[in-house]
């Protein structure tokens, strides 16, 4: 028996103060509300799983930016998979399982204004599982994709690095150009890290910042230089890999995870003369720029999962939007070990 909607609570997690630094318990808001029917043309979602991404800690400062911040007393964004459990929108129907950008909270409800504006859209989960399509197959994937191909334009026998190779958008990248006929080398943190990207990936190098000089790693497996960076880290990292770059290289800029929770300035690179001297460019990605033609990138790997040349690797964790604040820090300390999803509910 279905429990009617009026009966169900829907918890939420809101931003209630800007952090400073790494975000703090008293950064949250628990909230509770009740759950309506939706108006016409309207659908209600039930969130099953959330992305949670870097990008985050920068949705949550004041400022310009790509996207507006979140509001103190919003629900914190984020986006996620559910399935619509009411629906007065002739395009989704019960049970549909759909895309969007529910937030940190149980219940989402998409008014008619609103549907086409918070890219709600259908999912075939005989493409891809519910995480693979937070995944691979979701933001970060479409990220790597677009940012590799678009901005990188990768050749085959060209070198790519590509920083926070074990995360889910470096996962991407790398098995991408490796696809295309690349040298892939990776940079993770740890150990653990490097042999999965290595052995399960098909990297052919992977360097471990935590236990070793990049500097070195550089030299010893990109003996003819970096034709393609992929920076998800900024910093440190990123000045090292700019003294290697070749004549024409293509930095693209999609990240500064080591950045992200500065309480001084962020820290531009200071070896930007580089891009001079090689006649090479730097230029950032931003998804949402690709929106349109996310299908062709989910048609092609999802193929390319389906046949086994791309692998898509989760952590989930468990706990509901409870748990968001503490799973929300794994992030921005390294304990998360592929791509990071909050499950919220069956």
């Amino acid at each position: 028996m279905t429990t009617p909607l009026a009966a169900l609570t829907n918890h939420q997690v809101r931003l209630a103060a800007r952090p400073v630094g790494l975000p703090q318990a008293g950064d949250w808001q628990f909230t509770e509300s009740p759950v309506q029917e939706p108006q016409d043309g309207g659908v209600l979602v039930k969130t099953l799983a959330l992305s949670l991404d870097p990008a985050m800690r920068g949705w949550m400062n004041e400022g310009k930016s790509y996207i507006p911040p979140v509001g103190i007393g919003e629900v914190m964004r984020a986006g996620g998979i559910g399935v619509v459990v009411a629906s007065k929108n002739a395009a989704f129907a019960v049970g549909d399982h759909v895309t969007g950008g529910p937030g940190v909270q149980e219940y989402w409800a998409v008014p008619a204004d609103q549907v086409k504006r918070s890219g709600l859209a259908k999912i075939d989960l005989r493409l891809g599982s519910v995480t693979q399509w937070l995944n691979v197959l979701g933001m970060p994937g479409m990220t790597g994709y677009f940012g590799l191909m678009d901005v990188g334009q990768p050749q085959p026998g060209e070198t790519v690095v590509v920083s926070g190779a074990a995360g889910a958008v470096g996962q991407t990248v790398g098995q991408m150009a490796k696809i295309k006929g690349c040298r892939v080398v990776g940079i993770a943190g740890g150990a653990a890290k490097c042999r999965w990207v290595v052995e399960e990936l098909g990297f052919d190098a992977c360097i471990d910042y935590k236990g070793g000089s990049v500097r070195d790693g550089l030299k010893e497996h990109c003996p003819k230089g970096v034709d393609i960076y992929f920076d998800n880290v900024g910093g440190e990292i990123l000045d090292t890999v700019l003294t290697r770059i070749n004549r024409k290289a293509r930095i693209v800029i999609c990240g500064a995870i080591s950045q992200y929770n500065n309480t001084t300035a962020v820290q531009g690179p200071k070896n930007y003369l580089s891009l001079l001297v090689n006649r090479a460019r730097m230029e950032g990605i931003v998804v949402f720029d690709y929106a349109d033609r996310y299908h062709l990138a989910i048609a092609e790997m999802a193929g390319y999962l389906k046949d086994g040349r791309m692998k898509s690797k989760e952590d989930v964790v468990e706990g509901g939007v409870a748990a968001f604040p503490e799973t929300l820090t794994k992030l921005f300390t390294g304990e998360n070990f592929g791509k990071l999803v909050l499950k919220i509910s069956d």
